[in-house]
């Protein structure tokens, strides 16, 4: 799972590492006959090979902005950099290929694709990007099922796996095509205490061991508290950032 790092951290002329994904001004307001702000005006920025933890109460907005900074959904004012490089006039297929390439999602629930085996649903985003052959597409899958002590799994579908494999088969699936950031929404909300520590302690050796860049959201302190920064939101904007 070793990441190329030929550009990320990669440093401008000032000499100050050019943030990963960068949100400058963010503000997403859905419309309707009552306007509802999701989150408003947020400066953030997220460096190489960084543990952070997004908290808040629930709507405070913290899934409305890892979607925005995953390209998931787009800003109605400011807007969101990865590496330096802006998005908001991308065309779909520019987003497209930027969040294939440059970012991997972990969500609550897996998101398997029921009838397909764990290897080939790891192959799914890398066949999607279209760099590797077939046969270097199931040999990478292989190797990340392996890494996560999923190597005698991998041609069982979700229905036979246990909650706790099948949330780290997403996570390899995230890290199909070794994106320099994996965001991850609630990513052990759904499981109990034995397979939640299980999951954060892959997320924990991503960052350490792989040089990821990971933000997670997460209602649950205590995981929090054991990330290198928390971001908490109120209201829709940043109350903290520790």
């Amino acid at each position: 799972m070793r990441q190329e790092q030929t550009a990320v951290g990669e440093r401008p002329a000032s000499g100050v590492p050019t943030p990963l994904i960068e949100a400058r001004g963010v503000t997403r307001i859905l419309p309707g006959i009552v306007p509802t702000t999701l989150v408003h005006d947020i400066d953030l920025k997220i460096a190489h090979n960084e543990f952070v933890a997004v908290t808040g109460p629930s709507g405070s907005g913290k899934s409305s902005l890892l979607y925005l900074l995953g390209l998931l959904d787009m800003p109605t004012e400011g807007e969101v950099r990865i590496r330096g490089k802006a998005t908001v006039h991308m065309s779909e297929e520019e987003r497209a290929f930027t969040r294939l390439s440059e970012l991997g999602f972990v969500f609550q629930f897996h998101f398997l694709l029921p009838e397909f085996s764990s290897l080939d649903n790891i192959v799914l985003p890398m066949r999607a990007l279209g760099r590797l052959s077939r046969a270097e597409m199931r040999e990478r899958a292989a190797g990340l099922l392996d890494s996560l002590d999923l190597a005698d799994h991998r041609h069982k579908r979700p229905d036979q796996l246990s909650g706790g494999q099948r949330q780290r088969v997403a996570v390899a699936r995230a890290l199909a095509n070794d994106p320099p950031v994996i965001l991850a929404d609630e990513p052990t909300g759904s499981l109990d205490s034995k397979s939640s520590e299980q999951v954060f302690q892959v997320l924990r050796d991503l960052v350490d061991q792989n040089a990821k860049t990971i933000v997670a959201v997460t209602h649950d302190i205590d995981l929090a508290e054991r990330m290198d920064r928390r971001v908490h939101l109120m209201d829709g904007g940043i109350a903290s950032d520790d």
